[in-house]
Formats: C-alpha cells, sequence, structure tokens
C-alpha cells in the first residue's frame, strides 16, 4: 500500500494520450502517472493501427496532427528506428458516391499531398479491387503509418527518464477537491496532488464525474479490426491504404496479410471491449462487395475503443466547474497522430508557460477544443 505522498501533477491514464503529456512535462516537477492495467496503453492505443493523415479528421484535428510532424520526423527513438513508413492513401467512390466524393474534394481544396485519381489508375494499384466498383478515387501521399508502440514506449522513456512515477494496476476510487489541491484515493492507497490531468481514455467522463467536473458527453464507440490472407500474387508493395469515401470500410497490407475494417462506430459502455460476430459478417461483406477476394478465414480478429463528443473534437484544458482538473479525453481516432502536439499543447498550459509558436501557427483555434465550449454546459447531465 502507498504511504500517502505528494505530486505536483497526477495523470489518470497511460495511454498515448497520458503518457504524451508526462513527457512533455519534462523533470521539473513530481508526477505520478496512473493507469488500471497492468500495462499502459492496453484498451485503445495498444489496438490502434494508426495513421498520420494531416487530411484525417475535423479543422482541430489535421491543425494539431501538422503540428505533430515535426515530432514524428526527428523524435526518432533510442533504437534509430522512425516512428514513421509513408503509404498512399486512396479514397474511393462508387459513382452513387459522387456527393460525398465532390464534398471531400472541397474540403481538401487548398491542402498539399493529394490528386484525383481515374478509376483506371487505382484499379492499376489495387489489381483485386472489382472491376468497375469504382467511379472516381482521392489519393493522399502525405500519409504514413505510425509505429504506435515504438511512440507509446519513447513518451514512457522521457518520462522515466524525467524521473516520473508510474502506477500501474491502480484504480481512482475518490477524488476530493482540497484547498490546494486534491486528495487522490485508490485501490493502492492515496497520495495528494496539486493538478490533476484526466487522459482516462473511455473512462474519462467517470473521472470527470468523481472530480465534480463538468459533462462532456464523452460516448466510446467499438471499432473492429480483421487479418485476412491477401488473393493469390497480388503485390501488396504496391497497395496503398484503401477507404470508402463514406468511411463503410478500409483496408491496408498488414506485413504479408491484409487488414481490413468496416470502420465501424458502435457506442459501448467502457470496457475491455471484444469484436462482435455481426461486426465481422458485415466487415467481410462489405469487403467481398468491393474486391475480388474470397476470405474463408479470419486469422486474428480484434476490437478497440474510439471516444468521442458530439462533435468529435478532442476536449483540452481546464475544467470550468472545478480547479486544478484539466481534461485531456475524446480523441477519437485521431489521438495517435496528433498525440506530440496535444501533448506539448497540455504540458504548456498545465505549467503555464507559452504555447510554442508551430501549435499556434498551425492554425488551431484553441477555442474549439475547450471543455466550456457550445454544448458543453456545467448543468449538462450524462
Amino acid at each position: 500500500m502507498m504511504d500517502q505522498i505528494s505530486y505536483d501533477i497526477a495523470i489518470i491514464g497511460a495511454g498515448i494520450a497520458g503518457v504524451s503529456v508526462a513527457a512533455a512535462l519534462g523533470d521539473g516537477v513530481k508526477i505520478a502517472l496512473l493507469e488500471q492495467e497492468q500495462q499502459p496503453g492496453y484498451h485503445s492505443t495498444g489496438r490502434s493501427a494508426a495513421i498520420y493523415s494531416p487530411t484525417y479528421g475535423p479543422t482541430p484535428i489535421r491543425a494539431l496532427t501538422r503540428a505533430s510532424l515535426a515530432y514524428f520526423l526527428t523524435g526518432v527513438s533510442d533504437e534509430q528506428q522512425s516512428f514513421l513508413t509513408p503509404i498512399d492513401a486512396a479514397f474511393i467512390a462508387r459513382a452513387d458516391q459522387n456527393c460525398s466524393f465532390n464534398a471531400l474534394c472541397r474540403e481538401l481544396n487548398g491542402v498539399m499531398n493529394w490528386r484525383e485519381m481515374e478509376a483506371n489508375e487505382i484499379q492499376n494499384r489495387v489489381s483485386f479491387l472489382r472491376e468497375g466498383y469504382v467511379s472516381k478515387a482521392i489519393v493522399d501521399s502525405g500519409t504514413s503509418e505510425i509505429d504506435v508502440a515504438l511512440l507509446h514506449q519513447s513518451f514512457l522513456k522521457a518520462f522515466s527518464h524525467n524521473g516520473g512515477t508510474l502506477l500501474n494496476s491502480t484504480d481512482v476510487l475518490e477524488l476530493i477537491k482540497q484547498k490546494n489541491g486534491w486528495l487522490v484515493k485508490t485501490n493502492q492507497g492515496e497520495f495528494v496532488t496539486k493538478i490533476i490531468v484526466n487522459a482516462a481514455g473511455a473512462w474519462a467522463e467517470q473521472i470527470g464525474s468523481l472530480a465534480g467536473a463538468e459533462c462532456i458527453g464523452l460516448t466510446p464507440k467499438r471499432r473492429t479490426a480483421l487479418i485476412v490472407e491477401p488473393p493469390s500474387g497480388a503485390d501488396l508493395s504496391r497497395i496503398p491504404l484503401v477507404i470508402d469515401i463514406d468511411e463503410q470500410f478500409y483496408l491496408k497490407p498488414y506485413g504479408s496479410k491484409l487488414l481490413i475494417s468496416p470502420a465501424n462506430e458502435d457506442p459501448v459502455q467502457p470496457c475491455d471491449v471484444q469484436p462482435d460476430e455481426m461486426d465481422i459478417a458485415i466487415c467481410v461483406d462489405r469487403i467481398q462487395r468491393a474486391f475480388d477476394i474470397e476470405i474463408n478465414r479470419i486469422e486474428h480478429s480484434w476490437a478497440g475503443l474510439r471516444s468521442f463528443v458530439a462533435d468529435k473534437c478532442p476536449v483540452v484544458g481546464f475544467s470550468n466547474k472545478v480547479d486544478d482538473f484539466y481534461w485531456l479525453a475524446g480523441q477519437g481516432g485521431y489521438g495517435i497522430q496528433s498525440s506530440p502536439a496535444l501533448g506539448v499543447l497540455a504540458a504548456s498550459e498545465i505549467l503555464g508557460s507559452a504555447i510554442p509558436d508551430p501549435i499556434l501557427e498551425s492554425g488551431l483555434v484553441l477555442d474549439s477544443i475547450r471543455p466550456g465550449r457550445g454544448k458543453f454546459r456545467s448543468d449538462q447531465k450524462c
């Protein structure tokens, strides 16, 4: 059991959000990083097939993703491995999806690294696309696959190097506001801290409730992924990440296999989420309609949690209802690609220092990610 000790900052959640801010806070403060599981990153970060794409997500996420690029390019791990592996992303549209295709083209106007692609060109890149399925396509050459495990470990190593304390298997039971901070009661004992950072992922709403903070309307959503054999003779080296224009499925190379997903977002309670048989069946059906592939066996399947608020933008900043409580939640499916910038932004605000220019110059409107924006009222009921 822990004796009651004191920290400057307690970060609840050791997924990518929690470890990114833990690393960015540096070595000048005493930090506890709390994780309810036996290992960090178990629920969402550890199950993510993450992509770096500055064209993916709502406007604030795109800005944060752009601001994160420098870290991805220069923040190479101790093993001298790169966080990013370039891969084209192709958004494909059937003839009946022209409205969605045109809307995406308008949305990407002025964005670099993308172009329209004729149906025959994408057919040549992905030989097992069903002939005639695609009417138009957009290809984004500015995307990369992210080595999520490497990124997560790089943040953890920086946090450890700075003298931070990682507390695994630690469930938060009570958060009691005191004059100069918080009393945190856990299954391992209790401690006091000046500031709480809520980076609890799918459990962030519950942590907010324990603290008496505002309700943000966070909804955890299940996403399913499968590993299957590619068609015989398929050249996977030429295949981009292929995404349905309405995000009804995606497919990408996964070593010598294919990773496929129905791109589902099924509301669930926070839990150790598992793939649903119906989601698996829907995924196979959608993929086989678009691609000339016979899926007879699922080699592996899993599900992860992506947690959103209504506008799908993250909730970042100090609570408007209780003092010394910082929200870092609601990153949805964009938390990996935006984590370097979000970690630095959060650390700057928590420490009361200036927000770095690359974040301010990214086009990010801070009011668009605040817990007090629009629909988030202090009297909202969860």
